[in-house]
């Protein structure tokens, strides 16, 4: 498949989850993969075992994000101006503290089924 991306949406506001899902859907885009991450900053804040640095990045970091969502889903270049626009509808501004990340990368080769 030509002009192929992928899309990766580090989630951390998890509760929008199922309507992102289900707002994919109605747009089109009916394949993604969801695995479920934790980030570096609440992987160090958990660690009692640390030194005076990470004590440090623990308080400054101590929010209540135990975990988030990483979907993945390689899309026709087309689909992926759709997918943005349902992310930001329905997860909000980005830019925002605790809310998630996007980026998108090309992808050189594909083999396998692809729901579009």
């Amino acid at each position: 498949m030509k002009n192929t991306q992928l899309l990766v949406l580090v989630l951390n506001k998890v509760e929008v989850l199922e309507t992102l899902l289900i707002e994919f859907n109605a747009a089109g885009i009916k394949g993604a993969t969801i695995i479920n991450t934790t980030g570096m900053a609440h992987t160090l804040a958990s660690n009692k075992d640390d030194s005076y640095i990470i004590a440090s990045l623990r308080a400054m970091l101590s929010d209540d994000i135990v975990d988030s969502r990483t979907i993945f889903m390689v899309l026709d270049e087309s689909k992926v101006p759709v997918a943005r626009s349902v992310i930001r509808n329905v997860v909000g501004d980005l830019s925002k503290p605790n809310t998630g990340i996007m980026f998108i990368l090309p992808v050189s080769y594909v083999e396998g089924g692809m729901m579009e």
